[in-house]
């Protein structure tokens, strides 16, 4: 195929978006209007629509169950024979929480002042009816891909995601050589890289004793995980050495956080060290006895240049030397900072897309969180993340997205598809 052919085949497929997308945010706003909430995160009703909808525009469609009610829906357009491009989503969204705080029915899909409306419109129903609506299009214009497009829409992303994408790619169920996430991002710059994670707890033991006697008397395990605490905040003190790409990964983004996200510039040192939350602490039993075990949960976030084992061994060695009774366990979330590089053929083929059909500068950044994208990466699929939202509304109230944002991204899509599987 010559490049003019090519040049002309997404220029039909962009168009047609354009044409059509009132059917577009059609199906977005559908998207929105079933509830998917999880917890409980029961995938039912949303599959059985998405299932008909791309039975409808022609496309096979298998349902994989991974726990009772939530199902995993996989769906291939192209040739076997050729690349193989990844288009993942989630069908769950967190739950509305106080209805008294929204503005309108959170899962009323409306559209009003150029804004989708309602749970999930950023995170990420709009993305996903994007990937649908670009994937189903290449079907109903009859465009003969080379490589194939597969759609792999989870249930399980808002509460561990352990039935979603990581259960998918463990079985088998679907491979490629590149992949992109419709996770919420900036409109002119996709995710590519994010820090690793290290959740803990961690128990410290005393000796109890009555309250009136103390500190003469007893082990004070909430005073003695005050003082592990402490050591333990060091580690956001700490610098590293970073490969040359990561570190300029990292200036790109901390540029964003000053140029684009300016609410955000203070954030920039987090990039590169490791963060460290305090999130939950429990111990003692009452005031007037001395509590002999206090547990906390810390979640770390760790840059690049930071492996876990460096950061266990610190720990413990900083513990140590308080000669305090504890025990240290790992769990939840659990990986190292990880990457696709910018000029990986996926890459490419969306922030092109991108700075192109916008005709705005657009760039790969990274986040200070972490994403299914990791999973990903662990089976060696390049990957990126790149979908409509207005980002200050998501897991918030009155959640919404702008309706141009929906429209350009599902171009990006639609034209991604066209370069990765032609080149």
């Amino acid at each position: 195929m010559t490049e003019l052919t090519k040049t002309q085949l997404k220029q039909q497929v962009v168009q047609a978006i354009e044409d059509q997308q009132r059917d577009l945010l059609d199906l977005c706003s559908k998207l929105i209007q079933i509830n998917s909430e999880n917890p409980p995160g029961d995938s039912t009703e949303i599959t059985e629509f998405i299932k008909t909808y791309l039975e409808e525009a022609g496309l096979a469609v298998e349902i994989h169950e991974s726990a009772p009610l939530q199902y995993n829906i996989i769906s291939k357009y192209g040739s076997e024979s050729g690349k193989k491009l990844i288009y993942c989503g989630h069908t769950d969204v967190v739950p509305v929480g106080n209805l008294d705080k929204w503005d309108f029915d959170p899962f009323s899909g409306e559209i009003k002042d150029g804004f989708l409306l309602g749970r999930g419109a950023s995170d990420m129903k709009a993305g996903l009816g994007g990937l649908i609506f670009a994937t189903t299009l290449m079907k109903k214009l009859n465009i003969s891909l080379p490589g194939q497009v597969i759609l792999a829409i989870v249930p399980d992303e808002e509460t561990g995601g352990e039935n979603g994408v990581p259960w998918v790619l463990n079985k088998g169920l679907v491979s490629g050589d590149g992949a992109l996430i419709a996770e919420p991002s900036s409109k002119y710059n996709p995710t590519i890289g994010q820090k690793g994670s290290y959740w803990f707890k961690l128990d410290v033991y005393g000796e109890p004793g009555h309250g009136s006697l103390s500190p003469i008397i007893g082990g004070n395990a909430i005073v003695d995980m005050m003082r592990a605490i402490e050591r333990i905040q060091t580690l956001f003190t700490l610098d590293f050495d970073m490969p040359d790409e990561m570190r300029e990964l990292v200036e790109t983004s901390k540029r964003y956080m000053r140029e684009v996200e300016t609410e955000r510039e203070a954030f920039q040192p987090i990039l590169e060290h490791i963060s460290c939350n305090i999130g939950k602490i429990e111990g003692g039993t009452k005031a007037n006895v001395v509590p002999e075990s206090c547990s906390v949960e810390i979640d770390c976030r760790l840059p690049f240049g930071v492996s876990e084992d460096f950061v266990t061994q610190y720990i413990t060695d900083e513990l140590d030397k308080l000669g305090i009774d504890y025990k240290m366990e790992r769990f939840g979330f659990r990986s190292e900072a990880n990457y696709t590089s910018p000029q990986d053929p996926v890459c490419r083929a969306v922030v092109d897309n991108l700075q192109e059909i916008s005709g705005h500068e657009a760039y790969g950044v990274m986040q200070w969180a972490s994403s299914d994208a990791r999973h990903f990466r662990e089976h060696n699929i390049p990957v990126l993340q790149y979908g409509p939202a207005t980002l200050s509304t998501i897991h918030g109230y009155n959640e919404r997205v702008e309706v141009d944002k929906i429209v350009l991204a599902t171009k990006v899509y639609g034209a991604a598809i066209i370069d990765f599987l032609y080149n």
